[in-house]
């Protein structure tokens, strides 16, 4: 399988459902399409003071943007390529900023400010899962920052649903490795960029306030969507 068709599904299957199942073969076409930024739910300065306005800002039209431009450069150059050694050769910057979009397009639905229910979690199909696979809601948050914080350079803290073990599962990823493994429910940045101007080197402090903005309800949504 190559890694743009790799890329469009992980994509697919993360992303909102649509109102209609969506061709395998479509799925080819959309990957070799101009990819975009995606616009956020909120205001930069939505998630304060858990998060700053200069981090999303930065975080977003920069950082992400330059997934999104070197996604589209990297697709553009693997149409163009004349054989399969010179499309092996790009497979690398496919991965990374590939990754890069998709981890952030998910990144920023995971998150919402407190005043339209940021860092609530109420009983539901998560609650109830978080509980029974991990023994309760703050043992998970315990883990998962724990986990998070144990990443070597960048990378990504996931809260995964195993399609196989029908279980959440706390993963990590590496750099901007997509999480092929399991369906993503939470994803957690922790490059530098996503904290340092805030939290400066202190990682504990930013995995601890991230969760007073972490839409459950979108991880909700993914969970129900994921096991059926």
């Amino acid at each position: 399988m190559s890694v743009l068709t790799t890329i469009a599904r992980s994509a697919a299957r993360a992303a909102r459902p649509a109102t209609r199942s969506v061709p395998i073969a479509s799925l080819s076409l959309a990957a070799r399409s101009v990819h975009t930024l995606p616009k956020l739910d909120y205001a930069y300065d939505a998630l304060e003071p858990h998060i700053s306005g200069k981090i999303m800002e930065l975080h977003h039209s920069k950082h992400h943007q330059a997934y999104v431009s070197g996604l589209n450069t990297a697709e553009e150059a693997y149409a163009k390529a004349p054989s399969p050694k010179e499309q092996i050769k790009l497979q690398a910057a496919l991965k990374f900023n590939g990754g890069g979009h998709i981890n952030h397009s998910l990144f920023w639905k995971n998150l919402s400010p407190q005043s339209q229910g940021g860092g609530e979690l109420a009983t539901g199909p998560l609650k109830d899962a978080l509980q029974a696979d991990f023994g309760s809601v703050d043992a998970f948050k315990k883990k998962m920052n724990t986990v998070t914080a144990a990443i070597q350079g960048s990378g990504w803290g996931w809260l995964g649903y195993n399609p196989e073990t029908k279980k959440l599962e706390i993963v990590t990823t590496a750099n901007q490795d997509p999480l092929l493994s399991h369906v993503p429910i939470i994803g957690i940045d922790i490059w530098e960029h996503a904290f340092y101007l805030q939290y400066h080197n202190v990682k504990a402090d930013y995995l601890t306030a991230i969760w007073n903005v972490v839409n459950f309800k979108e991880a909700e949504r993914r969970l129900v969507e994921a096991s059926k």
